[in-house]
């Protein structure tokens, strides 16, 4: 969603940094810049004006003019001002109130905002991450078939459902599932409550009626974030009605331009608890001010691909690939798991989100070609192996390599790359097996991979500086990664990271 504004900003940074000193004048016009960038993104004018405003009363002073690396100082500072206009360093997770249960979660929103969809993605969330004992609600008696959707999202969830009797008003559905949720001993009950696809006093008078018997814990309201400055003033007028708590804002995977996102905890002063990305019910991300603020200045949320990855990651099946790793072993099936895992995590393109400084990495593989359905192919590939093949690349001459070709529907090159790129990692995983993180070190070393920038970032990582290096990780193409992201093909990616074939420009 952030990439346009991104982009800007990051072409913005790049003329600051470029230069060796900074006068007023410098500051002044990449000022005029951001300010250009934030309204073309959608973000309220007020907003914009009071964020360019307490930066520019920062970046003029004389301890960024006289600083050694003034354009990163720049940097730092606007990266300070986004956090903030997220909502500070304390907006971190979101501290649902659910300690006395039944505790009473209350969605509302518009229709057409994914209400219902959230509903069974938090529901999914408190029972997996906190493991609470949940029941959901409808109080949607007018839109058809609202009720059984929520029940066939409550069994995906593996949560319950109140049973649905016809004809109750919201507020008798309330007292319904109140009682079954103290009977039978429920942690949360979350309601669902009716949208309309604009506000109206009936919807806001039957949602305050529910809100009023149910006393809930948490009210959060659900906006559409591509709807722009309509779900910020739809939030304002929610939040005249209702005792809102907080704010979940969906489609942010989408490609609208970001405004809402950024607008709304400062025009409301609500904070911002969850973000929807995706349709699936694991598709809801604990909303983070110095997360999202990273990722707007291109900085990446390497926290974030960390989770991601322990979620995906099986204990088991990796506690089996580590003992193999110290005896020096990979085979072709530990290859398959790994491109199995990226795709969980999101495929090449979710994971490239997350990591610093991957502008010109995504950008490389686009002009490729490179996309997740390589990833698909590459496992088909091996999957078109017969066991015995897969345990033991050495038996794959060159008959049998046109016969797996053949099985996956790819050339035999196709075949190659995805042997070549094996038995990259299996070399790295020997030298890790028999010297640990140093073996590890030479092994990248030989793959193309600058150590030098390795420790930079290192000292980077340590110190925990906003530096306006752009390189971020080595090898991601930015001006301190000239190595490139090995694989990914195009310019100055020679080796291959392992998983990642090299591909060759036609």
């Amino acid at each position: 969603m952030f990439d346009a504004l991104t982009d800007k900003l990051t072409n913005v940074f790049d003329g600051l940094t470029g230069r060796g000193a900074l006068s007023e004048k410098d500051v002044s016009a990449a000022m005029r810049e951001i300010r250009v960038a934030l309204l073309e993104a959608d973000v309220a004018l007020p907003v914009v004006k009071d964020f360019i405003g307490k930066v520019k009363e920062q970046a003029v002073g004389e301890a960024v003019i006289k600083s050694v690396t003034p354009g990163q100082m720049v940097i730092k500072i606007v990266h300070d001002a986004l956090i903030e206009m997220l909502g500070g360093e304390d907006e971190a997770g979101p501290k649902l109130k659910i300690d006395s249960p039944p505790a009473v979660i209350m969605m509302a929103g518009l229709q057409g905002s994914g209400k219902t969809t959230t509903t069974g993605k938090l529901a999914r969330r408190l029972k997996e991450k906190e493991r609470k004992k949940v029941l959901l609600a409808s109080l949607d008696i007018r839109r058809p078939a609202a009720m059984d959707q929520l029940a066939i999202l409550a069994e995906q969830a593996g949560v319950d459902s109140l049973p649905i009797v016809k004809g109750q008003l919201p507020v008798d559905i309330t007292k319904r599932a109140l009682q079954a949720a103290k009977l039978q001993g429920y942690d949360v009950v979350i309601l669902d409550t009716a949208g309309r696809t604009t506000l109206d006093e009936q919807m806001m008078g039957e949602a305050e009626e529910v809100a009023k018997f149910a006393n809930p814990s948490e009210t959060l309201l659900v906006a559409d974030a591509l709807t722009g400055q309509d779900a910020v003033e739809t939030a304002k007028r929610f939040n005249e009605r209702l005792p809102l708590t907080g704010l979940v804002l969906t489609r942010m995977d989408g490609d609208g331009r970001g405004g809402a996102a950024l607008s709304m905890r400062a025009v409301t002063g609500l904070p911002i608890k969850f973000l929807g990305v995706g349709e699936k019910l694991d598709g809801l991300d604990v909303f983070e001010a110095k997360r999202v603020a990273g990722r707007i200045l291109g900085r990446g949320d390497i926290v974030s691909l960390v989770e991601k990855a322990g979620e995906q990651m099986d204990a088991e099946k990796a506690e089996r690939l580590a003992k193999k790793m110290a005896k020096g072993q990979f085979d072709l099936d530990d290859l398959a798991g790994q491109l199995r895992q990226m795709q969980q995590m999101g495929g090449l393109g979710g994971i490239m989100g997350m990591l610093p400084g991957a502008k010109k990495a995504k950008q490389a593989m686009a002009g490729m070609n490179v996309d997740d359905k390589m990833l698909k192919r590459q496992e088909s590939i091996i999957y078109s192996m017969t066991k015995k093949e897969r345990a033991k690349p050495a038996l794959l001459n060159a008959s049998r390599r046109k016969r797996i070709a053949a099985g996956a529907g790819v050339e035999v090159s196709d075949v190659n790359k995805v042997l070549k790129m094996h038995q990259q990692m299996s070399t790295m995983m020997k030298k890790m097996g028999k010297g640990g993180m140093k073996g590890l070190m030479g092994a990248m070393g030989g793959m193309g991979v600058n150590q030098a920038d390795l420790a930079k970032m290192a000292a980077r990582n340590k110190s925990g500086g906003m530096d306006g290096d752009a390189g971020g990780l080595p090898g991601l193409g930015g001006p301190g990664a000239p190595g490139g992201l090995p694989g990914l093909g195009g310019g100055s990616l020679p080796g291959g990271l392992p998983g990642l074939p090299g591909t060759k420009k036609k």
